[in-house]
């Protein structure tokens, strides 16, 4: 039986596979899940990923989720979470201050 609540737990899985310094996108959670469900990854972290490492699930653009690029920016500094700074940033745009380096810090689980 596949419910709901299934899918909540497997997105926090997947979430909480994902080691220090690196991360997923939205839709990378969804895709290892076999979905395109990338909002409704975005809604489980929402209502409940704060028990999770939510701070690796990041945009497409690399930057941290909606609302909290101050609140993980010590998460990815601590995990040394490659991170692109924008030198012309305002401190008013949090978001646009920096990014993570996807590129280089792209998690893909073994499958």
């Amino acid at each position: 039986m596949s419910g709901p609540e299934d899918f909540v737990s497997r997105v926090l899985g997947v979430v909480d596979s994902i080691p220090p310094g690196r991360v997923m996108t939205y839709g990378g959670v969804a895709a290892q899940l076999g979905s395109r469900a990338a909002r409704a990854v975005g809604q489980v972290m929402a209502r409940y990923g704060s028990d999770v490492a939510w701070w690796r699930v990041i945009r497409a653009s690399g930057h941290p989720p909606i609302g909290h690029a101050a609140q993980a920016l010590p998460h990815y500094e601590a995990e040394h979470t490659p991170l692109l700074r924008s030198a012309a940033a305002s401190t008013i745009e949090a978001d646009a201050a920096y990014r993570v380096d996807y590129r280089a810090a792209r998690w893909s689980p073994p499958t």
